[in-house]
């Protein structure tokens, strides 16, 4: 079974047409151009038109959408990320150690913070995704190694 990625999810309604306003939408246009297929609550859609209003995306898919619903493409859609970027995917359940080697729990969720991405924790724990904080990550094997004294939170 193949993974997919959020690319975005459906917001308000714009216009009476069926287009809505894409929320948490990829910074890629591409994934949101005209002519674009995604999946929508698991099926496949075709964006049959798409515009920007007020700064945000807007899209029509040939299918109804339900608000809320997240936009998703396969991974192996995607291009590789650049050196020392990730695809939240290929975070979320990795586990996460300081340096000592304690094991501080698993990658639930990646959030966008104010100033920088937070990784979430499956113990409470909220990281801040940067380099004083996090000092390697393994993909392959699944790990990620922390600095001392992030994990109190601070």
């Amino acid at each position: 079974m193949s993974e997919r990625v959020a690319v975005g999810r459906v917001g308000r309604p714009h216009g009476l047409a069926g287009a809505f306003v894409v929320e948490q939408a990829s910074a890629d246009p591409e994934r949101l151009a005209l002519g674009a297929r995604l999946y929508v609550d698991g099926d496949e859609a075709e964006i049959v038109e798409s515009k920007r209003a007020a700064g945000r995306p807007v899209i029509r898919l040939d299918r109804e959408a339900p608000r809320g619903a997240a936009l998703e493409v396969e991974r192996g859609a995607l291009p590789e990320p650049e050196l020392d970027h990730y695809y939240v995917v290929d975070l979320v359940g990795a586990e996460v150690f300081q340096e000592d080697g304690s094991r501080l729990g698993v990658v639930t969720d990646v959030a966008a913070g104010v100033a920088n991405d937070v990784l979430e924790l499956d113990s409470g724990l909220a990281l801040p995704f940067v380099g004083a904080c996090v000092r390697d990550v393994d993909l392959e094997g699944r790990r990620i190694v922390v600095a001392q004294g992030f994990s109190t939170g601070g």
